[in-house]
């Protein structure tokens, strides 16, 4: 791999997926795809180190992770919220201003049509055969931004619901009820 990362030129990339590796463990072709995405997005966004972002990660394979070590997105903190739906997508949004009810964002995805022009990576995204982690990247590096497609969406700005927290009648733990229920969902599952 560090055949492969000596290739790259930007030292703010580099910096990051020195950040990155420790906490993934290696340097995915996901997590590299979640960087390349954080990139587009900060110079589509304006967005700055230390900025508070808000990302909706459509797959849990390896892309949630740069969000996570880069900008302290985190499920906890409401700065994650993952949708599994297996797809190389991302929307990523700055925090809404008291009142709006939506804010601007932008949703990339790694586009198939496009990854078509890199036979090795399009095999790799496509699954159509095992191709290393240091192969599909090289591909991605030369690549850069030619595999991805962005719109910018209207990301609507959820409404914090008073917490109605109650004790279950089966177990006796407390819980928030999210729709008036007196049973939690681990007893009336």
């Amino acid at each position: 791999m560090d055949e492969v990362i000596a290739k790259i030129d930007d030292p703010v990339m580099l910096d990051q997926i020195e950040k990155v590796v420790p906490f993934h463990g290696h340097l995915s072709t996901g997590a590299f795809i979640g960087l390349q995405m954080l990139k587009i997005a900060s110079k589509l966004m304006d967005i700055k180190e230390g900025d508070r972002i808000f990302v909706t990660c459509e797959t849990l394979n390896c892309l949630p992770d740069p969000f996570q070590i880069l900008h302290g997105c985190t499920i906890g903190n409401k700065g994650l919220k993952i949708l599994d739906y297996d797809k190389m997508a991302i929307t990523i949004n700055k925090g809404a201003e008291p009142g709006q009810d939506h804010v601007k964002g932008v949703r990339i995805f790694l586009d198939p049509a496009k990854t078509a022009k890199y036979p090795l990576f399009h095999a790799w995204y496509m699954n159509e055969k095992k191709v290393a982690h240091e192969d599909a990247i090289s591909e991605l590096i030369k690549a850069g931004d030619d595999v991805y497609t962005w719109e910018f969406v209207e990301v609507p700005v959820p409404v914090k619901a008073k917490k109605d927290v109650r004790l279950c009648e089966v177990c006796g733990e407390s819980f928030v009820s999210k729709d008036g229920s007196a049973i939690c969902k681990g007893c009336s599952d």
